[in-house]
């Protein structure tokens, strides 16, 4: 069976977008590739942040609407997205993280696997995980050395009511397998997969169903190489019993959404065309990007959206 090769992108919800853009390109280090919209609500930016290349497995994006309420944390709902940097980095990341007054947790190993865990400024929970070598491309205007940047996605956390349908689930329609448990957390692991291949469930009966809001995980985007695969992908789900989206046509991948038996929305994304398709590969995120059926509404668009500044490149240590 083919299933996904891992994770394509992970979006989360923020509210100022000047904020959200000087932690994770002025503190984090990573690159923003694309600037735009969510095409289903143009008066809000879409920001992506990834590798130097905009690789899918690298890419955390965001929808930030200035007024969210608060969120109920709770089961049916990703409660984690896991980074991966070079083994040995976590010391750096701890001070630096530390200087900026970031909540940062304590290191902890889970599953072998070194694991900073951190607070973004808009609650979100995050995770560095000392990995090893994968496909990665360095950004040279980062404010972070290249041998400790983010290299991508490693992995996300999922809570559920219950763990058994969404297991079975994963391993039926999506190609995950087991890789085993500690401390209440079950592993899953996408079979020959690369960057962000790790999935981590807690089951949790007693809690009530989560509720988006600042801070929260909107949805986790599951690779697919093309369309044929994706559709492939498409009918195991459906097969399975959960419905699915028809193909959307986000312009740079395109998309297929559901929501998995607890209750998280997934989404399967195409690994192309990729962000260069309308951007100078060197000039990435530096302009307001549509795609082409919101062209017509530039000036409308542009004139709800605040004015976003990149954040002054600092001189590495």
């Amino acid at each position: 069976m083919e299933g996904v090769t891992g994770l394509h992108h992970v979006t989360a919800m923020a509210t100022q977008a000047q904020r959200n853009l000087d932690f994770y390109a002025g503190v984090l280090g990573m690159r923003l590739v694309k600037k735009s919209v969510n095409q289903d609500d143009p008066s809000t930016y879409h920001l992506f942040y990834a590798d130097a290349e905009g690789r899918p497995g690298t890419d955390l994006t965001f929808f930030p609407w200035e007024n969210l309420a608060a969120p109920r944390k709770g089961t049916g709902l990703a409660v984690e997205v896991q980074l991966a940097v070079p083994e040995g980095s976590l010391a750096y990341w701890g001070g630096r993280l530390g200087r900026y007054g970031v909540r940062l947790g304590e290191v902890e190993v889970r599953f072998g696997e070194r694991a900073l865990p951190f607070q973004d400024p808009d609650g979100l929970e995050l995770a560095l995980v000392e990995t090893g070598p994968r496909p990665f491309t360095p950004w040279e205007k980062s404010p972070i050395p290249e041998d400790k940047q983010i290299m991508g996605l490693h992995g996300a956390r999922l809570w559920e009511r219950e763990l058994y349908p969404t297991a079975q689930f994963l391993s039926q329609a999506l190609g995950f397998v087991s890789a085993g448990q500690e401390k209440g957390w079950h592993r899953f692991v996408v079979k020959g997969g690369g960057s962000g291949r790790f999935l981590e469930i807690k089951e949790l009966p007693n809690l009530p169903p989560g509720r988006w809001g600042r801070g929260s995980i909107h949805h986790l985007a599951w690779r697919v190489e093309d369309t044929p695969h994706q559709l492939a992908v498409r009918r195991r789900i459906e097969e399975s019993g959960v419905r699915a989206t028809p193909q959307i046509d986000r312009f740079w991948f395109k998309s297929v959404y559901f929501n998995e038996p607890g209750g998280a929305l997934f989404e399967l994304a195409t690994d192309g065309p990729g962000f260069a398709v309308d951007e100078d590969p060197a000039h990435l995120g530096e302009k307001l990007v549509l795609p082409p059926w919101l062209e017509a509404q530039r000036s409308r668009i542009e004139a709800v959206l605040p004015e976003l500044r990149l954040p002054e490149v600092e001189v590495r240590p």
